[in-house]
């Protein structure tokens, strides 16, 4: 069993050079600031989630993992404020190079990573699908979404596609049902796969029509907010 320090300092190497990574490449100017925003936010959620896999059974291992999100988080946070200067993160996480949007948008992203691994953890697949909804649906609605604009806006959310919609379902399922057959696979929840599939399914589309509704810089809390109540009442 891997020790549980190494596991923290394993996931937290894995997680910050894939946040450097993205760094690097967006202030090169070879990957858009708005495409590295959502590389990164597809990317970090599954290896911080994976990651738990590495840590031992101890009531400690869940409050030690959440401080990697909150580190991180807490980073975001003074380099928004301005208090820390790291035009590299603000390139990799802004749309428009405005410090500022870190504010909202990743600043929520990492709170609900502290607060899901916390209170979650490897107890219930709850937290890993709403999680994974968030990291792979939310992302691939923004990037396909911007990327073809002929595919038709939604009726009641004007800035909102139908394939915008298609992404996030997709993405969200893809992403969930893949971590879930990994946790599944390594013994951490019982019964078959074909237990969890509809149920997994109902939770991804929930998210998508909560996704498709007109507000911005919010749907990282809302989306995941309403993944953890729709697994709590389909006793996930």
């Amino acid at each position: 069993m891997v020790n549980i320090w190494l596991a923290f300092i394993i996931t937290l190497a894995l997680a910050l050079s894939w946040l450097r990574l993205n760094d690097f490449l967006a202030s090169r100017g070879w990957i858009s600031p708005t495409l590295s925003r959502k590389i990164i936010h597809m990317g970090t959620g599954p290896i911080f989630v994976l990651c738990w896999l590495l840590f031992p059974e101890t009531q400690s291992s869940r409050y030690l993992a959440a401080l990697i999100p909150f580190g991180i988080t807490a980073q975001f946070v003074l380099v928004g404020l301005g208090i820390i200067k790291d035009q590299a993160a603000v390139d990799a996480m802004s749309r428009t190079g405005d410090r500022r949007e870190i504010l909202r948008g990743p600043l929520y992203y990492g709170i609900v990573f502290v607060v899901l691994t916390i209170v979650y953890w490897r107890d219930s697949l709850i937290g890993i699908v709403a999680l994974m909804l968030m990291c792979g649906g939310d992302a691939l609605a923004d990037i396909l979404g911007r990327r073809v604009q002929s595919s038709g806006k939604l009726p009641w959310s004007k800035r909102k596609s139908w394939l915008g919609s298609f992404g996030m379902l997709l993405g969200g399922w893809v992403f969930a049902i893949v971590v879930a057959v990994i946790y599944l696979a390594a013994g951490h929840f019982s019964g078959p796969f074909g237990g969890y599939l509809l149920r997994i399914t109902i939770i991804a589309f929930i998210g998508t029509l909560i996704e498709s509704l007109p507000f911005q810089d919010i749907d990282n809390i809302t989306v995941t907010v309403a993944a953890v109540l729709t697994g709590h009442l389909l006793g996930l």
